[in-house]
């Protein structure tokens, strides 16, 4: 699904027309710059049966920033995502987007977004560029005038410049998701939401659509980002929220979140199954031995009584450090589970 930016369409019975008032370069109202360009309270979806989807969900996702938004799978990321960009309401609660009220201010805020949200939505028949031709002529706010140069640039700047005239039913999955996010960025905008942007790209692909996020955060953007893959998380995002069964856990700057986690005791060592032993007998938890490396989660105790006990053991100690905890370490300890986030 791409909202690049009309997107409330089908929400035009329910919003209240806003005037949209003088533009800045950035896609915000002049004079109107908010510090939190998401900020929730209290935001609860129920559906009909029960379910509770999302659970009193206080977010604040800081201006400038590139957020990521994890969890494992049914946390309500996705939910949370469209209540975001008004294409569901809330039970209760209330959300806050650009500033103004959501889904009430929809047709105010979303032709300042762009938002690519479960892959793509294209058709086949028509060529990427003619996709994108029609995506913007969609937009009643966007000028015509305008329409091919925003489109040409759009296309060079997610490299799909040179299959611009293929059929848009012969590109690959990485190419589709390029295309959307070519959408999504027809026009400035002051928020962008991405639900995995990288999905089906090679690790050149996923380089670039990383550096192309911090470009735009550089920009002023601020970029909202969904993926189950934390390591790009971690490259790319400054900010993060963990979500699980519905509730928000933590939130943050990046460098915080992984920063509250233990990172894991390495060994290095040619006795790897005898420094497995003694390591359990430590207190060590979750002992993995690969090669001539044993790892483990660092007890509650001074360390060099660890590394002590190993060498009165008998072990050869080539190797003992206390490795920096990532987010993955981070977001496991907190949700304990793993991370697929498809939720």
């Amino acid at each position: 699904m791409i909202l690049p930016g009309t997107g409330g369409q089908e929400r035009a019975r329910e919003t209240e027309r806003e005037p949209m008032g003088e533009q800045s370069a950035a896609g915000r109202p002049a004079g109107d710059a908010p510090e939190q360009v998401i900020a929730t309270h209290g935001l609860t979806k129920r559906y009909r049966g029960g379910q509770l989807a999302v659970d009193g969900l206080d977010l604040t996702v800081p201006a400038g920033s590139v957020f990521g938004f994890l969890g494992p799978n049914g946390s309500g990321k996705t939910t949370t995502i469209r209540m975001l960009l008004g294409l569901i309401e809330p039970t209760s609660g209330t959300a806050r987007v650009l500033g103004r009220p959501m889904p009430r201010s929809a047709r105010t805020v979303l032709p300042r977004v762009g938002a690519l949200i479960e892959g793509p939505a294209l058709y086949g028949f028509l060529s990427g560029r003619d996709n994108l031709l029609r995506y913007d002529a969609a937009d009643p706010t966007a000028d015509p005038r305008t329409r091919r140069a925003r489109v040409a640039a759009a296309l060079d700047r997610v490299g799909l410049t040179a299959v611009a005239g293929k059929r848009a039913r012969a590109y690959s999955l990485g190419m589709k998701q390029r295309l959307g996010l070519a959408a999504a960025l027809l026009r400035p905008r002051g928020l962008l939401v991405l639900d995995e942007p990288t999905n089906g790209l090679d690790p050149q692909g996923m380089r670039e659509i990383r550096a192309l996020v911090k470009e735009l955060a550089s920009d002023g953007t601020t970029v909202f980002l969904s993926s189950h893959l934390l390591d790009e998380i971690e490259q790319v995002c400054t900010h993060a929220a963990v979500m699980a069964q519905g509730r928000l856990i933590i939130q943050g700057a990046v460098a915080d979140l992984a920063a509250g986690a233990r990172g894991r005791l390495a060994v290095s060592t040619p006795d790897p199954a005898e420094a497995a032993r003694v390591l359990k007998e430590q207190g060590v938890a979750a002992v993995v031995a690969d090669g001539d490396r044993v790892t483990g989660e660092p007890p509650e105790r001074d360390l060099a009584e660890v590394n002590a006990a190993l060498v009165a053991a008998g072990v050869r100690v080539r190797g003992f450090t206390l490795e920096r905890a990532s987010l993955e370490d981070a977001f496991v300890a907190l949700t304990g589970e793993g991370f697929d986030v498809a939720g």
